[in-house]
């Protein structure tokens, strides 16, 4: 018997809709975005909080309008999720998914108009998402071009930047911003290959040729260590050499580092999908602390709300819905 389908209207739609947008992986694109913040070098506090909120936020409704076209695998793998049961439609998510991706995008743009260009981009890159996670060589790099896009719109904020400072290979802020684009986009790519163990079954059933379906766990684990390592490199590289480090960056940065070994380590010792949820969420863990490492050796100042920004991570995390799926 299908499942009533909650009016937009009504509470339990948006309590639905919540969980949709995996509340626990907005830290990801928040994390991300308070990079390119950070390089901001006297930034206003009403301008970094209007950016901060659409680029946390980002995540949650991009999570939800890709699950518009992923159902099929979703309900082998995910089938608590409100989407499959059928209490909340298809096209009620992707209207109200896209309408929050273009509010964050303009209010991006008031604060930059160029933050347009990037924010087109990057919904584009949303609804076409899918057909490349069909593919075993599509699905990670084209997930994290967009996510790599969001320390850029954070960046642009500051209306005297310019692209064409991005290229300044002269200097070590350009370049440190450089490397930490790239880290973020190994990294990123890091966390959706290691996701793809907890999906194999489902992929496999319903026809998505990921890369473990194709090559196996063997391999997938190998591709993982390869963007960890490149990861902990370039982040390591930008915070060591190229900006003037400090002990609370280095300090997040070294946890990070050794969460992020141990999650590679981990998956190569398990063979069960079943279990291979505590490897992703230290790879998601290790992550936003590269991005939160960076973000401390900018601004030490911001010590206190990257500790309560980490701290809700946590939360949100522990009491996600569907322990196995991260």
């Amino acid at each position: 018997m299908q499942n009533k389908i909650y009016p937009v209207l009504n509470a339990k739609f948006w309590w639905a809709y919540f969980i949709t947008m995996r509340p626990y992986l907005l830290f990801v694109s928040g994390a991300a975005g308070l990079i390119g913040l950070a390089f901001i070098e006297n930034p206003s506090t009403f301008r970094l909080l209007l950016a901060f909120i659409p680029l946390l936020l980002s995540y949650g409704f991009g999570q939800a309008l890709t699950d518009c076209f992923q159902t099929d695998t979703d309900s082998i793998s995910s089938p608590y999720r409100p989407l499959v049961k059928g209490t909340i439609s298809k096209k009620q998510v992707l209207i109200i998914s896209l309408i929050g991706l273009i509010i964050g995008v303009l209010i991006l743009g008031y604060l930059n108009p160029k933050i347009l260009i990037l924010g087109l981009l990057a919904i584009i890159g949303l609804l076409t998402y899918t057909y490349l996670k069909r593919t075993w060589w599509g699905g990670p790099p084209w997930n994290s071009w967009i996510v790599a896009l969001l320390p850029i719109m954070g960046r642009l904020v500051d209306r005297e930047y310019y692209f064409k400072c991005l290229v300044n290979l002269h200097d070590s802020y350009s370049l440190a911003f450089i490397f930490s684009i790239i880290a973020i986009f190994f990294g990123y790519a890091n966390f959706v290959v290691m996701g793809y163990f907890k999906d194999i079954t489902a992929d496999t059933k319903t026809g998505y040729r990921t890369f473990p379906v194709v090559f196996g766990w063997t391999a997938n684990t190998i591709y993982s260590d390869i963007l960890a390592l490149l990861t902990a490199l370039l982040s390591g590289y930008a915070i060591f050499f190229l900006i003037k480090t400090n002990l609370y960056g280095s300090i997040v940065f070294t946890i990070a580092l050794i969460i992020n070994i141990y999650a590679q380590l981990k998956i190569h010792l398990t063979k069960d999908e079943n279990k291979s949820h505590g490897p992703i969420e230290n790879i998601v863990r290790a992550f936003i602390l590269y991005c939160l490492a960076l973000t401390l050796t900018l601004k030490s100042n911001w010590l206190i709300f990257i500790i309560l920004f980490y701290i809700l991570f946590e939360i949100n995390l522990k009491f996600r819905p569907e322990k196995k799926q991260v």
